[in-house]
């Protein structure tokens, strides 16, 4: 079972409305693109559609990189080596995280996420594979410097970051968040992170936007949560979810499209939506091995080993936190 260290760090209001939802969700609303940020998609509800995203047809990037876990974990076991505590920034996969744990031996593991309860009920399930592994679930928003359990602070860490979370970042916020990360892990950590790569846009597309219509009801879940947290009157049904490729951007865009003109309330303050107008819910880029590398540098981390699937669609990277220099 997990320890009794378990940690809550979500910082709620007298009502327990989360203060940084509540606080991204009215400012995004009020831009001209209205916009929330992705992180807000993965209440309990749109943790578990998540879930079942990974399991349609079209979405390619799980069953990409869990087949890199599975054939490369005497190669993870060799570059990262036994005895580090894993932090996994979000609540472990059933699949791709205990093929991790397996491969490499590690003294601990720590799941962070900020949704508390799909959090407890992973750790459980971590638990219950790995008997004898102390298991610490810390419930926080990992955007920001985590403090970590007393227990493992003496323990080399290892960061997990799959999936290509990064990748519903833009530019800055990733590379804030690589730093912060690196600040979360400290001194001589390592980081295994997933980036998914550059495609065929129709590739893209229809991972995004599958025929059985999961990822439609995960977005538009997003909008059903603000109703429930914020006191919101989003007309739902008169939303509909839509996928593009940006390639400017090198990035699917996730989008609510109003079917006709809307007035609705959040959190006391109305808010209007043109017949067509959009909120942006979601970005997820994608990469080659410049853009990674680049990325990981600018954050703090230098890339030393990476892993491709058999199809060359997804891949995972291990880096060290980099030595800060005064120059070149």
């Amino acid at each position: 079972m997990p320890s009794n260290n378990d940690l809550r760090l979500v910082d709620l209001d007298d009502d327990g409305v989360d203060r940084a939802f509540r606080s991204d969700v009215l400012q995004g609303l009020s831009e001209d693109q209205k916009a929330i940020p992705a992180r807000w998609l993965y209440d309990d509800a749109g943790s578990g559609l998540f879930e079942d995203i990974t399991q349609v047809e079209e979405y390619y990037p799980t069953r990409a990189e869990t087949e890199i876990l599975r054939a490369q974990g005497s190669a993870f076991a060799e570059a990262i080596g036994p005895g580090r505590a894993v932090v996994e920034f979000g609540s472990g996969s059933s699949v791709k995280t205990p093929l991790l744990l397996t491969a490499i031996d590690p003294a601990a593991y720590v799941p962070l996420d900020i949704s508390g309860d799909f959090l407890r009920a992973a750790a459980a399930d971590l638990s219950a594979k790995f008997l004898g592994l102390p298991v610490h679930p810390v419930e926080a928003d990992f955007m920001r410097r985590v403090e970590l359990p007393d227990a493992i602070a003496s323990m080399p860490n290892l960061g997990f970051f799959p999936g290509s979370t990064i990748g519903n970042m833009v530019p800055r916020t990733a590379t804030d968040l690589l730093r912060t990360m690196r600040e979360t892990l400290g001194e001589g950590s390592k980081l295994l992170i997933g980036m998914d790569l550059v495609k065929e846009p129709t590739v893209l597309e229809a991972a995004y936007d599958d025929a059985k219509g999961v990822t439609a009801e995960f977005n538009l879940n997003l909008a059903r949560r603000i109703n429930r947290e914020l006191a919101g009157s989003i007309p739902v049904d008169q939303l509909r979810h839509e996928a593009r490729w940006n390639d400017d951007f090198a990035r699917i865009e996730m989008h609510l499209v109003a079917q006709s003109a809307l007035s609705f309330e959040v959190a006391g303050q109305t808010f209007v939506m043109a017949h067509g107008e959009t909120i942006h819910t979601e970005n997820s880029h994608k990469f080659t091995r410049r853009s990674s590398s680049t990325l990981l540098l600018a954050g703090g981390w230098t890339p030393v080993a990476r892993w491709l699937d058999s199809g060359e669609q997804f891949s995972l990277i291990l880096a060290e936190a980099s030595i800060p220099r005064s120059a070149p």
